[in-house]
């Protein structure tokens, strides 16, 4: 069975609203009509009653034994002229002086509401009768010893509801055409409203959308939090409570009382996009992506997705540590394959001694080295880095010293392995391009690593073409590169984000012509809950 569009669902829902209140508001309407309307005639019968009961021959003839005959044709003249439905006159023992039906004159009257008028009191009241509902006006008749002598009872019937709808059907026609008009175009308006405002979704449409959503949000493997434009709460993945250690609910809760660090107000306010920045959350170091979210240029809120660090990082260091060591192996293969060359050369030309004399030296020096690498610098990704930048060295005649006080026992607290790959590895191929453009005689790059209980010291200088005076505050800008076309300008960028996050400082000593040197600090205590960073020097 095809579904009722929900622009037809909203309009016969407000026109249905519409209608409903005029039912309501005519009822009301008709209510106070019919109260107006018995206050009216219960006011008219008191007049017509006290005009009666003040005539002179009304007094005289109810002391009259018939005095019915000379009174009612006089009163039933004046319930003619007031437009009353009936006139009826009591004397003190209730006998009727006067009554629209003519048999009924003479005779005694039962009435159970005609008591406290024979007190001398004036009052209305409503009765139901044989030809309707009338309201009763009751007067007592004073003669001139203010004696009271009789009592004058003045009825006016109360109109139907059908009389009245009848008297006032042209008013209600008009006002049931203009609500009909008014309603059902306001209704069809508000229907193409909430259409566009809803993306032309049918309801269950919608809610298949949120249901995906929903479960399309938990199943991520990253942490999703999203914010209104007053700065709520409106997503939080369970990924995100995991990463972040809460517990609860936090929707429609204020950004600001819940993670304060995570810059989603920045984003709202700057409607500028955030991809891979690093964010620490108290003790945990998130990567994060934070974007605005728009509808038709206008910002509605923002969205952070995000993944914990040693997550990623475990990830980085797998992938860096085997490309370190492969580059070794294939650095290491074509130089073997060099010296294998040089052997059987020398073994060709029966220089036996000499062939022996450099294989030993040749292994001699890469053991020597490797044994090295493994006893100071305890992590084998940065062993493998080392090693292959040592190897790429001399494949470009470049000499790469380890100095051999270097040694590595713990990363700071704030930073990791691949942390460490990633500046080394950054540095030491920037002072390979250093010599691009160079011709020397002596080409080398020296590395440092020391550390001790309060500071973690990297070194890497080089006799390469050096950097600008004018370029030192530059080198570390996002996209500036000394390489022109051939760089990415991202290296560097990425080592000064990594120290600022480990809370380190770098100082840059350089000479055009002369060469680099390029020092990094990083603390090796960390205190929790400070995150003021050290200044940049250079």
């Amino acid at each position: 069975m095809k579904r009722m569009p929900i622009r037809w669902k909203i309009t016969i829902l407000s026109f249905g609203i519409v209608l409903f209140a005029i039912l309501i508001g005519g009822i009301i309407i008709i209510g106070n009509t019919i109260e107006t309307k018995e206050e009216s005639l219960g006011e008219r019968a008191l007049v017509t009653g006290r005009t009666v009961a003040n005539l002179s021959a009304l007094k005289e003839g109810l002391t009259e034994s018939e005095g019915w005959k000379r009174i009612n044709p006089m009163v039933e003249r004046i319930r003619t002229i007031n437009s009353a439905d009936y006139i009826v006159v009591l004397n003190m023992n209730r006998i009727r002086y006067s009554h629209p039906v003519d048999e009924k004159l003479g005779t005694l009257s039962s009435g159970k509401d005609e008591g406290p008028a024979f007190a001398e009191h004036s009052y209305t009241s409503k009765a139901k009768g044989e030809s309707g509902i009338a309201v009763r006006g009751f007067v007592p008749v004073m003669n001139n010893e203010h004696e009271q002598i009789g009592v004058v009872i003045v009825g006016n019937l109360l109109p139907s509801v059908q009389e009245i709808l009848l008297k006032m059907k042209n008013e209600i026609l008009f006002v049931l055409f203009l609500t009909s008009l008014f309603g059902i175009a306001g209704s069809w308006l508000l229907a193409r409203h909430l259409k566009e405002q809803t993306y032309r979704l049918e309801p269950h449409e919608i809610v298949q959308l949120l249901v995906e959503r929903t479960a399309t949000f938990q199943a991520m493997n990253e942490g999703v939090v999203a914010i209104d434009k007053q700065g709520k709460i409106t997503i939080m993945n369970e990924k995100a409570k995991t990463i972040l250690g809460l517990h609860g609910d936090y929707t429609h809760q204020w950004i600001k009382n819940v993670i304060p660090d995570i810059k989603l107000a920045e984003v709202l306010s700057s409607g500028e996009v955030a991809f891979n920045e690093e964010i620490r959350l108290g003790s945990t170091l998130i990567m994060s992506n934070r974007i605005p979210i728009r509808v038709d240029n206008d910002t509605i809120g923002a969205v952070a997705i995000f993944q914990d660090r040693t997550e990623v990082t475990k990830l980085a260091e797998e992938l860096t540590g085997v490309k370190a060591f492969v580059d070794a192996l294939r650095v290491q293969n074509h130089e073997h394959m060099n010296k294998l060359h040089t052997i059987a050369g020398l073994i060709q030309l029966d220089q036996k001694e000499e062939a022996l004399n450099f294989v030993f030296e040749t292994s001699e020096k890469q053991e020597k080295l490797s044994k090295f690498l493994v006893n100071n610098i305890k992590d084998y990704s940065l062993s493998g880095l080392l090693l292959s930048k040592v190897s790429r060295g001399k494949e470009l005649g470049i000499e790469v010293a380890i100095d051999e006080q270097s040694s590595l026992n713990e990363y700071p607290p704030l930073l990791d392995e691949h942390d460490f790959v990633l500046i080394l590895g950054n540095l030491i191929e920037n002072a390979f391009h250093s010599f691009d453009d160079v011709e020397r005689d002596q080409r080398w790059i020296d590395i440092s690593i020391t550390q001790n209980s309060q500071i973690c010291t990297l070194a890497v200088e080089d006799n390469g073409e050096g950097i600008p005076e004018d370029e030192h505050t530059k080198v570390f800008d996002k996209g500036f590169s000394t390489k022109g076309s051939k760089g990415s300008g991202i290296g560097l960028y990425l080592v000064n984000n990594i120290v600022e996050k480990g809370l380190g400082e770098i100082e840059v000593i350089s000479k055009q012509g002369e060469g680099t040197s390029i020092v990094i600090h990083i603390p090796m205590a960390y205190e929790e809950g400070v995150y003021e960073q050290t200044t940049t020097g250079y």
